[in-house]
């Protein structure tokens, strides 16, 4: 956010210094070629710019933030007004000594209508500092409403990884569980396998985007994990592309689709087939998890279900309005999709 300050007020003077050297050169400019008169010009252009600036200035460093924007309005005009009168008059005196403006003649423009002329032009940089201030002071405020709502968004994502990775662990070590007392040795195998998960949930995912590469990996070795548990009565397909480098996604978007899978599509007692595809076409990816349909006794508490709410959640927030998930049951399969569009860093 310092940063992104920091260039605004760079932007901002860089603005200011242009529009002010445009303003008094553009006179000399459109005169050049032409018969040049250089004391008018000085007259009826620069000093009077001059007066403006000063007025401008003083606006914008002063009196808008002390006067204006803390209700001292009546007192912000009073103010301007002095300052008007007082440019008003400086200007007609340095004309008088400086150029010797010959006095009003009979057919010629009244001495007040050259007042009034020098009071309207004068009011116009009082009228653009208040215009600029309130404009400015508007997008900083946006700014730091957007600031808000990132760090908020940044926090909540923070807070459904934090607890992804509690729930991941809790239903590997269910699995774990399961296999001590009848297969100690395999049971010895998810543990070190669990290890390396667990390390890559520690520190492969505190970053907002990884490489796919990554987390087809990741994907991978949970698979092996779980088909360590699975009986030969289950069928385990799994189908991953080789991405390049460059391909960056959020992290452990797909894990709870293939958990998910295992939690409701594995039987003990009957053939069941598990079936996970990822493919990619033109910058979107396409990930199916593919299970036998197999719905839980309503008395079967495991599972609460927090992975998929989990990551519908962080897909609102990291892909709002560019993802698609669906989920049916078709001839006794339950289909989970996935459609995200990916990342290349550049």
């Amino acid at each position: 956010m310092d940063a992104e300050i920091n260039n605004r007020k760079g932007i901002s003077i860089a603005t200011h210094v242009l529009v002010w050297v445009v303003l008094f050169s553009l006179p000399y400019i459109l005169s050049a070629g032409t018969d040049f008169n250089f004391q008018r010009t000085l007259k009826c252009s620069t000093i009077p710019l001059v007066y403006y600036t000063i007025i401008f200035y003083s606006n914008y460093f002063l009196w808008i933030d002390r006067l204006w924007f803390k209700n001292h309005k009546a007192y912000y005009i009073g103010v301007n007004i002095l300052m008007v009168v007082f440019f008003v008059y400086i200007n007609f005196t340095v004309r008088h000594l400086l150029f010797d403006t010959p006095p009003v003649r009979p057919g010629k423009p009244p001495l007040r209508l050259f007042v009034y002329l020098d009071m309207i032009s004068m009011c116009i940089p009082v009228l653009f500092s208040v215009g600029l201030k309130t404009y400015e002071r508007w997008a900083f405020s946006e700014d730091l409403h957007r600031l808000a709502i990132n760090e908020k968004l940044v926090s909540e994502l923070q807070h459904l990884k934090y607890q992804l990775q509690p729930h991941f662990f809790f239903n590997s070590l269910n699995n774990i569980y399961s296999l001590i007392d009848r297969y100690p040795e395999k049971a010895k195998e998810v543990v070190h396998s669990l290890g390396k998960l667990m390390r890559y949930l520690l520190y492969e995912t505190n970053s907002e985007r990884v490489p796919l590469s990554k987390e087809i990996d990741f994907m991978k070795k949970y698979i092996e994990l779980m088909q360590l548990r699975t009986s030969d009565n289950t069928i385990i397909h799994a189908a991953f592309p080789s991405p390049e480098p460059s391909v960056m996604v959020s992290p452990l978007l797909f894990i709870s689709l293939i958990e998910n899978a295992f939690k409701h599509g594995v039987s003990a007692s009957q053939q069941s087939e598990i079936t996970f595809s990822m493919v990619m076409d033109q910058r979107q990816i396409l990930f199916t998890a593919k299970n036998i349909y197999l719905p839980k006794d309503t008395t079967d508490k495991s599972g609460s279900g927090i992975g998929l709410i989990n990551l519908k959640k962080r897909l609102d927030l990291i892909y709002p309005g560019a993802y698609q998930m669906h989920a049916e049951i078709v001839d006794g399969m339950y289909v989970a999709t996935l459609h995200i569009a990916y990342k290349e860093q550049i």
